[in-house]
């Protein structure tokens, strides 16, 4: 299967999609990832709180691949933001995981009431400069939060990670991005449930009608949706043959106005949970 690629700005290719790990942990995490890799991801994303760093690099042991081939992404807890602090998780996280650097590492949340993000964002920029880390980036960062981090640092990151699926499309942000050369990395890209219509996502009326036009899923409508916005999903699924489906998603396109017709679909408040960068407090 060929998987197109994105490039940072920094040069680094990643795959136009990559594997989530928010919830695969221990042996039964660990046969998750080897289907995962085995179906041809090649982009796995952690993080510190996830708390498998472990699992995911015992994955890339038993797997035949050269470690050049995968691309590995972990983040920094909130309680680590202090510059200090931050250059040792990211060292803890290697440890971890096994591994002599990252691809990508990202801040997982910008704690603005603790205000220390921009201190946690120099100590990523060093260690992409101690060759800790390939690449830096962010994940809930609003355009506020990223304006401070170019006044302050002079530098932008090069992946901004958000919640993103069709009931909250995120359009103003994913401008923002555009227009820094930011690459946009949706978590949660398949969503939640309609709230108000009480409907999961994948069985809303305009998803499914798509599915049935190109004989598709409902989640390769969504995948395929959001790689047309030009953002770089990661997919969760512990089924091997729903990863391998989600994968499957580059042998056909949406017209636009069905691209804006999912768009359209947006909430004013759809977040899968009540997580708010501008009031959450990750530690």
């Amino acid at each position: 299967m060929q998987i197109p690629s994105i490039t940072l700005r920094n040069g680094l290719e990643l795959p136009a999609i990559g594997f989530g790990t928010g919830d695969v942990k221990g042996a039964s995490g660990l046969t998750t990832l080897d289907a995962a890799i085995n179906n041809g991801y090649r982009l796995i994303d952690t993080a510190y709180n996830y708390e498998n760093e472990g699992t995911v690099g015992q994955a890339i042991k038993r797997s035949s691949l050269p470690r050049e081939e995968l691309l590995i992404s972990s983040k920094l807890p909130g309680r680590h933001h202090k510059y200090k602090n931050a250059i040792t998780a990211i060292q803890e996280s290697l440890y971890r995981a096994g591994l002599d650097y990252y691809d990508l590492y990202l801040i997982h949340w910008p704690n603005p009431m603790r205000g220390e993000y921009v201190e946690a964002w120099q100590a990523l920029l060093d260690a992409k400069r101690f060759g800790l880390v390939r690449s830096v980036g962010v994940s809930n960062f609003l355009p506020e939060h990223l304006d401070k981090l170019q006044a302050e640092t002079g530098e932008l990151p090069e992946i901004n990670q958000i919640e993103l699926h069709p009931l909250f499309s995120q359009p103003e942000l994913r401008q923002y991005d555009r227009e820094h050369g930011i690459i946009t990395e949706p978590w949660s890209p398949l969503g939640g449930h309609d709230l108000e219509l009480s409907q999961p996502i994948r069985e809303l009326p305009l998803i499914k009608n798509l599915a049935d036009k190109y004989h598709k899923n409902s989640g390769q409508i969504i995948l395929r949706w959001e790689h047309q916005l030009g953002v770089l999903p990661l997919p969760l699924s512990h089924n091997a043959k729903r990863q391998a489906q989600n994968l499957d998603i580059f042998d056909f396109s949406l017209t636009d106005e069905e691209v804006n017709e999912i768009c359209a679909l947006d909430k004013a408040d759809a977040r899968v949970s009540e997580q708010n960068p501008l009031t959450n407090e990750e530690l």
